[in-house]
């Protein structure tokens, strides 16, 4: 079975690929101890490697993520009286390619208590007003030959409550070492966005003069054609999206450095989001559908499960339990395995936990490894 090194870049985790197990059941006798087992089963077939499916066709093989920005949603924002929002993206593989943006007015994960907006909730009726893409070397630069945007043929579209779509296709030809800048005018009462985090250059455009804006609706995949060895998605919360683990628009986040030194002949997709929940992620059907695009998923839950709960109609939840956890996190890379995905499994990392929760860190812990050995 073909296998990625990964390096040594991600030293804040352990990392264990859960790619072995035996392949066939073995007969247990009747009251045998747990501990037999290796004894039982033979060696040649407890070393047998996990056999995994095909990997599934899917909606985005045409259309690889070209940028190391996560584009999820994990929260809403207000335009009902219309806003334009600016975007920079450093994009992984530069020149000429051909483009496509894929929506969805789903919101993915929970944010907080998820007192505004939780996991699968669906964002409200809103309008494209309008869609732009250009290519500049900073984010100080002027902006000229905008590209525009269109959906069907049409300058605009309305988009309704749980609607996916995706754009008509532009080639744009980015410069080594330039970014995509993404621009739209949208208006809507919730729309799902992304809380970037201070992650990239991230506006809200009022009277032609960019403000900072936290809070920025995207497409969720800047997708363009490519044909990597493999391709790579980085499924999990903020320290896979990247937020508070880096420098202000620094880029050196660790799915960044991986997506680094792999090269341009690797795609990773950053579907990390702040704040996220196995517990989302499991309810989350078109997030966890993104993440099965990837060859190669790489999973890391865990922080907030045991700091915020599952969601529980934005009321304070209790920590979720070591045995919850495990199942949401088993249930994933059943999901991802049964799509053909490899799997490699990151442990909860350690945090400014309280005594009682640092003992539910140590046991999930020590249950990923479990997860890994089988």
């Amino acid at each position: 079975m073909k296998r990625i090194l990964m390096l040594s870049l991600c030293t804040m985790f352990f990392l264990s690929g859960c790619g072995t197990t035996p392949n066939s059941s073995a007969t247990v006798p009747e009251n045998s101890p747990a501990d037999s087992l290796a004894e039982i089963i033979p060696e040649t077939e407890a070393e047998t490697e996990l056999i995994l499916p095909e990997k599934q066709p899917s909606e985005f093989d045409e259309y690889l993520s070209n940028t190391v920005i996560a584009t999820g949603a994990n929260y809403a924002t207000d335009a009902s009286k219309g806003a334009t929002y600016r975007t920079y993206f450093p994009v992984e593989q530069s020149g000429a390619l051909e483009y496509c943006f894929y929506f969805s007015n789903v919101i993915d994960s929970t944010w907080e208590r998820g007192r505004l907006t939780h996991a699968g909730m669906n964002g409200s009726d809103y309008e494209i007003l309008s869609a732009h893409v250009t290519t500049a070397p900073d984010a100080e630069s002027e902006l000229t030959d905008w590209t525009e945007i269109t959906f069907d043929g049409n300058s605009g579209k309305s988009v309704k409550a749980g609607e996916t779509f995706w754009s008509d296709a532009v080639t744009l030809d980015i410069p080594e070492g330039n970014y995509l800048v993404w621009e739209w005018t949208v208006q809507g009462e919730l729309i799902p966005c992304n809380k970037m985090s201070e992650l990239t250059y991230s506006y809200i455009v009022k009277d032609d003069e960019p403000i900072y804006n936290m809070d920025i609706p995207l497409p969720k995949l800047i997708g363009a054609k490519r044909e990597p060895k493999k391709y790579l998605t980085c499924f999990g919360d903020s320290i896979t999206q990247g937020a508070q683990t880096t420098k202000t628009n620094a880029y050196n986040f660790w799915v960044s450095e991986i997506s680094e030194t792999l090269g341009s002949e690797y795609a990773v997709w950053n579907v990390g989001l702040g704040y996220a929940r196995a517990s989302d992620a499991v309810v989350s059907e078109n997030w966890l559908n993104r993440a099965k695009s990837g060859d190669v998923v790489t999973l890391a839950f865990g922080t907030n499960d045991i700091v915020a709960g599952q969601y529980n109609d934005g009321k304070p939840a209790n920590t979720s339990t070591p045995e919850e956890i495990e199942a949401w996190i088993r249930t994933l890379i059943t999901e991802l395995q049964s799509a053909g995905c490899q799997v490699i499994l990151f442990n909860a990392p350690p945090f400014d936990y309280d005594e009682a929760h640092e003992a539910v860190r140590t046991a999930l812990n020590e249950r990923f490894t479990v997860i890994a050995e089988e």
